[in-house]
This record gives structure tokens, C-alpha cells and sequence, in this order.
């Protein structure tokens, strides 16, 4: 009866062991499929986002060419003496930028950054850059104050700062605009 009853057992063990392989071995594929599937997602999302990087400097430099580009950024020293709350921008009397300014905006400033206010296209030739400032003076008071520049613009682009820069001998902003080399 006792070997009667161990080559049920045995073949029943055999085949729970196959049948256990076999399980382990379709989840391994699965799971395989499933790591391949993902690797092949997250390819496709890196090719994409090259995609979109090279896509976005073509449509700058398609739009901005060098040799009529223009380029207006802002910066803040310090700002003891001023609370920037906007900045008007004219390019030869034609507002070409109005731009009103966040806290967070103005905290980055404070920290060093850099915005990037205009970008365009300008001909070659003299022209009048314009920039208007609003904002909170010494005291609380409202403060609005202008700064201009004429440029000489040339074939290449042309990048100008706008620079607000606290004055610590008068206890005013000083506004000043110039061109970078």
C-alpha cells in the first residue's frame, strides 16, 4: 500500500513543482514585458523632450535672428530703497513690454536673478530704449521714474540690462540702463 500510495505522491509533487516553474517562469515574462514596456515609455518620453528642446531653439532662431536681435533684461541690486512692482518698456516711443511683478518675482530679483524681459527683432541704425519704473520709494511712497538709452544697434544681437541699484549716500534707487559687451 506505502508504494502505492508514493508514486501518487511523487508524480503529485512533480507535477505542483512543473506547474510552479511554469507560474514563475510566464510571471518572470510578464514582468520582463512589463520592465521592457517601461524602459521603452521612458525612451520615448527622452526622445520627446529632445524633441521639444530642439523644436523650441529653432523657433527662436527662426523668430529672433541674430543679426536683428534684441534682448532686454532686468536686475535688482539690494532694494532697500525700492519695491519694484512693474516695468514699461519702449523701443523708439512704442510700448513693446508692460510687466507687473510678483512677490516671489521680486524676492528671486533680490537673490541675484536675472528676467529676461523683451526679446525682438530691431533694424540696424540708432534707436531710443525707454524703460519705466513702478513701484514703492523711500517712506512708502509710490515711485514712478524713467531711464533711457540710445543704441546703436548693429548686425548681431544686442542684449541691454536694466539695473536698479540702491544709493545708499542719497537713500534713493538709482535706475540705469546699459548695453552688455
Amino acid at each position: 500500500m506505502l508504494n502505492s500510495i508514493l508514486p501518487n505522491c511523487s508524480v503529485k509533487i512533480l507535477l505542483v513543482g512543473i506547474f510552479m516553474m511554469l507560474v514563475f517562469s510566464v510571471a518572470q515574462a510578464e514582468s520582463s514585458a512589463t520592465v521592457s514596456l517601461d524602459e521603452s515609455i521612458q525612451l520615448l518620453k527622452q526622445d520627446v523632450i529632445a524633441l521639444n528642446r530642439d523644436l523650441f531653439i529653432l523657433e527662436e532662431e527662426l523668430l529672433y535672428p541674430a543679426n536683428t536681435q534684441l534682448a532686454v533684461f532686468v536686475s535688482l541690486d539690494v532694494g532697500e530703497f525700492f519695491k519694484l512692482d512693474s516695468v514699461q518698456l519702449k523701443v523708439d516711443g512704442k510700448a513693446v513690454s508692460n510687466y507687473l511683478y510678483t512677490q516671489r518675482e521680486v524676492d528671486a530679483l533680490h537673490r541675484g536673478g536675472i528676467q529676461r524681459l523683451y526679446m525682438g527683432n530691431l533694424k540696424a541704425g540708432e534707436h531710443e530704449i525707454v524703460a519705466i519704473y513702478t513701484g514703492v520709494g523711500p517712506k512708502g511712497r509710490d515711485y514712478r521714474r524713467g531711464a533711457s538709452l540710445v543704441i546703436n544697434k548693429s548686425l548681431g544681437a544686442k542684449y541691454v540690462e536694466l539695473k536698479i541699484v540702491d544709493n545708499p549716500s542719497s537713500e534713493q534707487p538709482d535706475f540705469s540702463i546699459r548695453e552688455w559687451e
